[in-house]
């Protein structure tokens, strides 16, 4: 019974993480700075953004930075997470600043998120769609097997695969579905955008992570049946660094694990898949590819401008 058990087991763990039991490289380090000499394109819609703010992405990176070295709090908060999490604060700066230069402006006052995040406890809020809430939706026959995941991070990128595969821009038992993400079908219930606080955190991204948040920093867990405190928790500036060091810590530690590179000398792909999301994913195809995973626009930024920010954390 125990042989079959740790079967079972191991056969769930290759299911979910992309680990193999064969897996017995040797990890490659994959060195600081970028690969790309000048930097990948930047998307139209970031473009967008900033043009119609009047501003510009240096105006934007200049922001964030000066934000982040003049507040001695904020760099004290970085620094505990980043303990907490064992990454290094470079990790999590590149994150705030590639959000805050590419997507949207810097606030000048971080009390301001904690009102907004309270705000929020009054609304009526729901991750659904139509009637139909989220976690009603996933109890559907279809998810059955992500009941098996090992922790929250796979079973919502399980579901999110499922999504993908057989609803996604579907007709399934006469309800037409929409061609788009699984998360701005179920998890924007604000047309004021996807992501919210500081980290600039989608309500999907600290669901999955919410049993690693728990398990480092006693947090209490989540659940897409709460979205009050799911919103308050990437909301408020306490809360939300942790659950930023928690979603760095899993992209590097599922590169190393699932793709056999050690990203961590490298805030610039931190960032990049900070970024794009879907990690363990990602790792799956870097380590099918056996290729060195290379930045993106955003990444390409923060390992342009890493020893300017290291700068402002001594």
């Amino acid at each position: 019974m125990r042989k079959l058990f740790s079967a079972l087991l191991l056969s769930h763990i290759i299911l979910f993480s992309g680990f193999s039991a064969s897996q017995a490289w040797a990890v490659t380090k994959v060195p600081p700075g970028n690969r790309s000499a000048t930097q990948p394109a930047i998307p139209s819609a970031s473009k967008s953004r900033t043009q119609k703010t009047n501003s510009t992405f240096q105006a934007k990176y200049e922001k964030i930075r000066d934000l982040i070295a003049t507040d001695k709090t904020l760099q004290g908060k970085i620094k505990k997470a980043a303990r907490q999490y064992g990454i290094a604060p470079i990790h999590i700066v590149g994150a705030l600043v590639g959000e805050h230069t590419y997507n949207v402006d810097a606030v000048d006052r971080l009390q301001q998120l904690y009102l907004k995040a309270v705000a929020y406890l009054n609304e009526d809020i729901k991750f659904a769609h139509g009637k139909e809430t989220v976690m009603q939706f996933v109890s559907r026959p279809e998810f059955k097997k992500c009941d098996a995941a090992r922790d929250s991070y796979d079973v919502w990128s399980c579901r999110e695969t499922i999504w993908k595969a057989k609803f996604q821009g579907k007709k399934v038992d006469g309800v037409s579905w929409p061609d788009d993400r699984f998360s701005r079908v179920f998890f924007q219930p604000f047309y004021a955008g996807q992501t919210f606080g500081l980290g600039q955190i989608n309500p999907l991204t600290a669901l999955r992570v919410t049993d690693l948040v728990n398990k480092v920093s006693k947090k209490p867990k989540l659940s897409a049946r709460k979205p009050n405190k799911v919103y308050e928790a990437i909301i408020d500036p306490d809360t939300t660094l942790v659950y930023m060091a928690a979603v760095i810590k899993v992209s590097i530690d599922s590169y190393r694990t699932i793709a056999g590179f050690d990203i961590s000398n490298n805030p610039g792909i931190t960032a990049t898949l900070y970024n794009l999301g879907n990690v363990r994913s990602r790792a799956g195809t870097a380590r099918a590819r056996g290729s060195m995973p290379r930045e993106n626009y955003y990444g390409w930024l923060v390992n342009d401008k890493r020893e300017e920010l290291e700068a402002i954390l001594r």
